[in-house]
């Protein structure tokens, strides 16, 4: 099952509302219920399935250009879903002493900083 979100986790971002990890923690419990019922590919598939179809109405609802943004959205979303995913990986490998391989954050974090740089901010992580 999904252990609780904490704000230990590297996800956890300190400028996040701890109101923001008592929803990931509410939304989980409701996700390993289900799963107890319908198996853990079933309900992984149904809340991607969900998370996109939310995500896409509240881009929608706060998007005036819909066309103009579509692409950058889903470039943005993208890379935030593989980084977060990145970060679970990790983090859980880490907390249940498993070998999960290569990390990409690394490298992202690396590129991250690349950009800000060029942009004159300072570097992070």
């Amino acid at each position: 099952m999904t252990d609780n979100t904490t704000d230990t986790q590297a996800v956890a971002d300190p400028r996040l509302d701890p109101k923001f990890f008592a929803v990931v923690n509410e939304y989980l419990e409701l996700t390993n219920k289900h799963a107890k019922e319908h198996g853990l590919k079933r309900i992984s598939m149904a809340s991607m399935y969900a998370a996109s179809r939310f995500n896409a109405h509240a881009f929608m609802a706060q998007t005036n250009d819909i066309a103009g943004e579509r692409q950058q959205f889903l470039d943005y979303m993208t890379n935030l879903y593989r980084q977060m995913l990145n970060e679970h990986i990790d983090g859980l490998g880490h907390e249940r002493g498993v070998d999960v391989g290569h990390s990409e954050l690394k490298e992202y974090i690396e590129k991250m900083n690349a950009e800000r740089e060029a942009q004159g901010l300072p570097r992070v992580g």
